[in-house]
């Protein structure tokens, strides 16, 4: 449904005489609101951690059962987070876990942070939002903060979350009973410097009293809140972020392709020249292709937006594409390097360094890596292994939907010297560069994770954006 409606601002008294909205912001202020985060992935958890480190008492909500047990136990699954800060949160009782919403009605300010993928036509799925509104709707009563978090086309909050909540509850009204909002997540798994405290958010309310205590019930946690006039201005900032982003990395993987095919160049070399400029320029860095959830999807999300409104965003979906098309890239150099070797391609032998999205985490969502190994499958290469040290296991899905697993080896010189190209797809730190350098006997490297190997080892490189 696409509509604009503003909210009455008009509030009424709850059963015991006290308005919702200054209830609820009388909890707030005192500390005493109950907060329900439903999703513990990677942006869900850490906020439920830092309301239950304040001493709120906070409720996360998952279907996945070993997360609901192991949370309860006070075992930590997140890298981003302490295992003891985890562990005594869960201890004092400030931080539970359920598989369902049986405990719903008590809870005052919700966040849902669920995924927010795109169907096989690259379109909005917002299952996950709707279903998770649903269950909420079902125990929705006077003084209730609803806040959506996950990454999603403007018009979101209001079409879904508002649309599903004012069917299920229809005696009830927002803005005046209870109360939506978006504020989306701005997490950087890996990232030790910017964390969900310190990190600056959005938060955009469907009225004035929503965006309040919107801002409010963020403020108890997060150092800075930055409010807007209404969620879709909220909604379409978090694809923004993201989409130039997307858009600059595209530019930079042009012409990292272009620099293959020119003497003397390397697009690393242009970009640190580049960045000496203290003004008008930030760096961007080739790859083998995008991953995690949110800049691989987001181009689709406003691109679909756009189709709404009678427009295409041409320059967003053509930045799109370009990341898209990097994995059959970096295939066609591994398959090259192979070519240079006494070996065919069924009886030759690729070490994948590195199936996670980016350095340094275990967050393999949308990998890059899972691209590359699926299409050298279908190239029919013999044997495809792949070492990381933060993923213990790893498949990629076959061509007739089942997951395929990917078999793990350590990385040491027999591992290197019994493959016939390694490619670095992933720049953990962890990686010896000598080591890689010295015993396989080809090389791809998609992140110059290579730079500072002895020129020795230089022939066998093959180095994205460079010829």
């Amino acid at each position: 449904m696409n509509r604009s409606r503003k909210a009455t601002e008009t509030v009424k008294p709850t059963t015991d005489g006290t308005q919702p909205f200054q209830k609820l912001q009388q909890k707030i202020q005192q500390q005493t609101t109950t907060i329900g985060v439903v999703g513990l992935g990677y942006v869900g958890l850490p906020l439920a951690v830092e309301y239950a480190k304040a001493g709120f008492e906070t409720r996360g909500i998952d279907l996945d059962a070993e997360r609901v047990r192991r949370l309860n136990e006070g075992d930590n699954y997140n890298d981003d987070l302490d295992d003891e800060t985890v562990q005594r949160v869960a201890g004092e009782g400030f931080l539970s876990a359920d598989e369902g919403f049986g405990h719903a009605g008590d809870v005052d300010v919700f966040f849902i942070c669920v995924p927010t993928p795109v169907t096989e036509h690259n379109e909005p799925d917002t299952s996950y939002i709707e279903s998770a509104t649903r269950s909420i709707g079902e125990h929705l009563r006077p003084g209730q903060l609803v806040v959506l978090k996950s990454t999603t086309y403007p018009g979101t909050t209001e079409e879904v979350v508002q649309d599903v909540l004012e069917k299920t509850q229809e005696n009830l009204e927002v803005g005046q009973d209870y109360f939506v909002a978006f504020s989306p997540e701005r997490i950087d798994p890996g990232n030790e410097e910017y964390t969900t405290a310190n990190t600056p958010v959005v938060a955009g309310g469907v009225t004035s009293r929503c965006t309040t205590l919107a801002e409010q019930a963020i403020g108890q946690v997060v150092q800075e809140v930055h409010t807007v006039s209404n969620p879709k201005v909220a909604e379409m900032e978090k694809l923004l972020e993201n989409i130039y982003r997307s858009v600059n990395i595209a530019l930079v993987n042009e012409l990292a392709q272009l620099s293959e095919r020119m003497d003397d160049m390397s697009i690393w070399e242009v970009i640190e020249a580049a960045s000496t400029k203290p003004f008008g320029f930030d760096p961007f860095y080739p790859g083998p292709g995008l991953g995690g959830h949110c800049i691989p999807v987001d181009p689709h999300y406003l691109s679909w937006t756009a189709q709404r409104h009678d427009f295409e965003t041409s320059f967003i979906t053509l930045s799109a594409r370009v990341n898209e098309d990097m994995p059959f890239h970096v295939c066609q150099s591994v398959t090259e390097a192979i070519a240079q070797q006494p070996v065919a391609l069924r009886d030759a032998t690729v070490l994948i360094l590195g199936v996670a999205f980016k350095a340094n985490v275990d967050d393999t969502r949308h990998s890059p890596a899972g691209t590359i190994i699926r299409l050298l499958q279908e190239k029919g290469v013999g044997m495809i292994r792949y070492h990381d040290p933060h993923v213990e296991s790893y498949s990629v899905p076959g061509s007739n939907g089942e997951a395929i697993d990917v078999p793990s080896v350590g990385l040491t010189p027999e591992a290197l010297q019994g493959c016939d190209v390694a490619v670095i797809t992933t720049g953990h730190d962890a990686f010896d560069a000598e080591m890689i350098a010295e015993h396989a006997p080809q090389i791809v490297d998609t992140r110059n994770a290579l730079a500072d190997v002895e020129k020795q080892y230089q022939d066998k490189i093959r180095l994205l954006g460079e010829k």
